[in-house]
């Protein structure tokens, strides 16, 4: 069963951060749904679990291509942008199906837009933009299993 962890940060660095370490728990066949505003942060964390994949890319939004991969790590990503997408049927269109056996990490920033094909098993990200805080602070919900509590300390 899954818990929601909340975390705070305060700029760009910090949430990547955040993602390196909440990448660090990742193994391969994880399905991450992460939804957020326009400029929340999604990338920023995705970045941050691609370098905890050890991967030496350069991350992007793929936002016009629909998916990027990246394999250079010891786990591949698998970046998915449903931003541009109005179905489930559009992502099984463009080979999710084909994805979720490559043994992977799969990341999908807009999630919200393919809701319809996830499990219980997925694990779901929330980024918030906290704009009556500060620009760029953000509040990040994480909804997986136990083992993110092996980041709630974490210094980032």
């Amino acid at each position: 069963m899954f818990k929601k962890y909340v975390f705070h940060t305060k700029n760009e660095a910090q949430t990547t951060a955040l993602g390196e370490a909440f990448g660090k728990l990742l193994k391969a066949g994880d399905v991450v749904a992460m939804d957020g505003d326009l400029g929340a942060g999604k990338t920023h964390f995705t970045y941050g679990i691609a370098k905890a994949l050890e991967i030496d890319e350069y991350i992007t939004s793929p936002t016009f291509t629909i998916v990027n991969e990246y394999r250079s790590g010891y786990i591949p990503l698998f970046h998915f942008d449903a931003y541009r997408l109005s179905s489930e049927d559009e992502l099984y269109d463009i080979g999710y199906d084909d994805y979720l056996v490559q043994n992977g990490v799969i990341v999908i920033e807009w999630a919200i837009n393919t809701d319809g094909v996830f499990d219980d098993k997925t694990i779901r990200i929330e980024i918030l933009r906290m704009d009556d805080v500060s620009e760029s602070d953000r509040t990040i919900n994480i909804f997986m299993d136990e083992r993110a509590d092996n980041i709630v300390d974490t210094e980032y």
